[in-house]
């Protein structure tokens, strides 16, 4: 059931509720954008399927509690991003606190999320209204495209080495 679907106003139909439960994560491409449609503990998500960091997939990535807030890993460089809002998190030291401790901070909303609706069993998924950029617009346009397809040729001649070497 990948590819182009079939849009009816501004709601897009990406699939039948049981099915996106049994697949728990899904691609589709929704007027010629890549969006991952992502069922978690009884809610589903939709967010752009690439990294805004470096266009990874995010298709493959573990999903953990982060700051309270459940958060897709990226599974090339780890960056963490929450499924309902699309903010970036990252771990540094509050320096404001006597002694200075590890904590996770916010870098904003870097992924671009999109409203996920259910009628009649039927999956339907709204593009994100926000004018505004958002880092993840990027790996959906030409240039984006272009780079994160110079990153899987390059990554398909790198040659895996045996960890027991």
């Amino acid at each position: 059931m990948e590819g182009k679907q079939q849009s009816s106003g501004d709601l897009h139909f990406v699939g039948r509720r049981d099915e996106l439960i049994e697949a728990k994560r899904s691609c589709r491409t929704i007027d010629d954008r890549d969006i991952l449609i992502v069922y978690h503990q009884g809610a589903f998500y939709a967010m752009d399927s690439y990294c805004y960091h470096a266009g990874g997939k995010l298709q493959n990535g573990d999903i953990e509690d982060i700051n309270g807030k459940l958060c897709i890993i990226c599974p090339k460089h780890k960056y963490k991003i929450s499924l309902a809002e699309g903010e970036g998190f990252y771990k540094g030291t509050d320096t404001r606190k006597k002694p200075p401790v590890r904590t996770w901070f916010s870098k904003g909303v870097k992924q671009r999320t999109h409203t996920v609706t259910e009628t009649n069993g039927e999956i339907y998924v709204r593009l994100s209204g926000h004018a505004g950029w958002i880092d993840s617009d990027y790996y959906q346009g030409e240039l984006g495209k272009e780079q994160r397809a110079k990153a899987d040729a390059t990554e398909e001649e790198t040659p895996e080495t045996d960890s027991d070497e």
